[in-house]
């Protein structure tokens, strides 16, 4: 802790990655899911790394997804629970197996907390949101239950907004330099979501969290107004 009572908070990024958009899953839909490390620096903008390409705009990127943060840590346990469905995919020797733009280890969603913000090379960016998996997970791992297994588990990654554009590379560092909200680790944050999830008093706070992405704060007001869960399935298992 430093002398403010915050966590010291300071973790190397192992790889970072950017995907142009190609043709995905049996249908060929366009996506930027499959991501290669990138050498060298790389321009962040309002809008993620310059050289990173989404094929669905409306669902990926954008001001409040500009980059996606998977922790490595989480990769043993798949491999380990992937040998079930025939084996863990190649996707997963190597960091990029859930179309993040960053890799890390030694910082997972218990130990982050929406609205902190993080040094990150010499840009600004703030935590803005979970993910919410999709069916897309499912054609990438050969699994149909991958993005219903990623959802279940917390172990979903999640997404910055940039506060102040700048450059990053790897081997640069992420380092906490501010935590609004120490209340609402995304772990807490993904409970309220997938599992206690009409919990009323829990979603009017999360309903109210100013740093929140807003599409997540709508859909807490939802399940305050209406008393019932959203339809997943389309988002899980695809149209």
């Amino acid at each position: 802790m430093n002398a403010n009572g915050m966590p010291h908070v300071d973790v190397r990024i192992d790889t970072l990655l950017a995907g142009r958009v190609r043709p995905f899953g049996p249908k060929g839909v366009p996506s930027g899911i499959d991501k290669t490390a990138v050498d060298g620096p790389v321009r962040v903008t309002t809008v993620g790394l310059d050289i990173d390409e989404q094929g669905d705009p409306k669902h990926h990127g954008g001001p409040e997804k500009a980059i996606h943060h998977y922790p490595r840590d989480h990769y043993a346990g798949w491999r380990s629970e992937l040998v079930e469905q025939g084996g863990p995919p190649g996707a997963l020797d190597h960091a990029g197996a859930f179309g993040e733009n960053l890799s890390t280890t030694g910082l997972t969603e218990a130990d982050v907390c929406i609205g902190d913000r993080f040094q990150m090379g010499t840009a600004l960016v703030e935590v803005s949101q979970a993910r919410q998996p999709c069916w897309k997970l499912n054609h990438r791992f050969g699994f149909a239950g991958m993005s219903r297994a990623v959802q279940g588990s917390g172990r979903t990654g999640w997404y910055y907004r940039v506060i102040e554009e700048g450059e990053v590379a790897a081997g640069d560092h992420l380092v906490l330099v501010a935590r609004p909200y120490p209340n609402w680790s995304l772990q807490r944050l993904l409970h309220v979501l997938y599992v206690d999830r009409l919990n009323m008093d829990a979603l009017a706070d999360m309903a109210e969290l100013p740093v929140l992405a807003e599409s997540w704060r709508k859909l807490a007001r939802q399940r305050l107004a209406n008393h019932v869960v959203e339809d997943m399935e389309r988002r899980l298992a695809g149209g």
